[in-house]
């Protein structure tokens, strides 16, 4: 386990954005690249290198497991992103690592074998796959919230068969990733918000909550724990703030979280053993006129004093990754670089 490495990263002031898809479309053939693990390892490498981070952060392509599910239940691979179940499918289909997959796991191998990077892997959570399934999650998992069981309604039914699948696809695709060299792994469970879950309805129990996100997050982090690899965990939808306690339960070595967010506020919910990440509104780099560059040096000033306030170890990055748009590249680029660079502290 690296949690005293993300500890010591955050007392020495790392800045780190999440920036690997900015990377790769400098290049002029990114969709060649995601397919090939060398050339993709190299870009991660890159990444760290631009951005003076020790960590190789992967993509956050966050449509892998998807596709992995539905390909492996002879779905055509040109239905991947619309297709929905309609009902609930029966059996195992055995797990198949998909080309994008297979590269990224190689370029895991390739940054652990050639880099002094820490590699890091990265997976969509169980809750947040499922979401991507269904054509409406959020009535069933209402219903569930109300005690409604498989039993009672097919589409909760549906709900909890699909996130039985989704848990499997996911762990196959972990344990490939750590396999190949991976020492932290990011699950990305941005659906775990008050859009999938009513807040009315968490004010009365987190059962819902806890049956259909935590319950799962809890095995995947055990089962890292058992392989010595660190947890870092990503949501960066809109939280309350016993999601926000919920999520910190599970002891995850970084802990990342969404502008919607006030991390000085969180310093108080989040043990100390687990660094804070974020929590710029990267996703408003690509305009000036919502986000200037001397608005993200005020905002990453702001984030930088109100944490060294609470005392708690953070870690100043991006809300979610830092995508590359057409058109914007520079714009994105001086962004980056201003957060980079405001009081900074040299990593040795």
């Amino acid at each position: 386990m690296e949690r005293q490495y993300f500890l010591d990263l955050a007392a020495a002031g790392l800045h780190m954005p999440i920036g690997t898809h900015l990377v790769l479309h400098e290049h002029p053939d990114p969709e060649a690249i995601v397919l090939d693990g060398a050339r993709l390892g190299r870009v991660v490498a890159e990444t760290a290198r631009r951005f003076r981070v020790p960590l190789a952060l992967p993509l956050m392509d966050l449509k892998l497991e998807k596709e992995a599910l539905l390909l492996a239940r002879g779905i055509a691979a040109a239905e991947v992103d619309t297709y929905h179940f309609h009902e609930a499918p029966n059996g195992r289909a055995p797990f198949r690592m998909t080309p994008k997959m297979a590269a990224a796991c190689a370029a895991i191998r390739e940054v652990a074998t050639t880099t002094d990077l820490l590699p890091v892997g990265m997976s969509i959570g169980p809750f947040s796959l499922m979401t991507k399934l269904v054509t409406d999650p959020i009535a069933p998992v209402f219903m569930a919230g109300t005690g409604a069981t498989a039993g009672d309604d097919p589409e909760v039914e549906l709900v909890e068969r699909l996130l039985d699948l989704a848990f499997e696809t996911i762990a196959a695709y972990i344990d490939a990733q750590i396999d190949s060299g991976a020492r932290a792994i990011i699950v990305c469970e941005p659906a775990a918000n008050c859009v999938y879950f009513s807040p009315n309805q968490l004010a009365q129990s987190y059962e819902v909550f806890d049956r259909y996100v935590m319950r799962l997050l809890r095995v995947l982090r055990d089962r890292l724990e058992a392989r010595g690899v660190d947890l870092i965990l990503h949501d960066c939808g809109e939280l309350l703030d016993g999601m926000v306690r919920r999520l910190a339960s599970l002891d995850p070595a970084l802990l990342s979280l969404g502008s919607s967010r006030r991390l000085w506020h969180d310093a108080t919910l989040v043990p100390k053993s687990t660094v804070l990440y974020g929590n710029l509104p990267t996703k408003q780099f690509y305009s000036d006129e919502v986000m200037s560059v001397a608005r993200v040096r005020q905002l990453a000033a702001e984030l930088l004093a109100r944490m060294r306030d609470t005392g708690h170890p953070f870690i100043l990055g991006s809300e979610c990754d830092v995508l590359s748009v057409a058109g914007c590249e520079e714009t994105i680029r001086a962004k980056v670089a201003a957060f980079l660079d405001v009081d900074r502290t040299t990593i040795a």
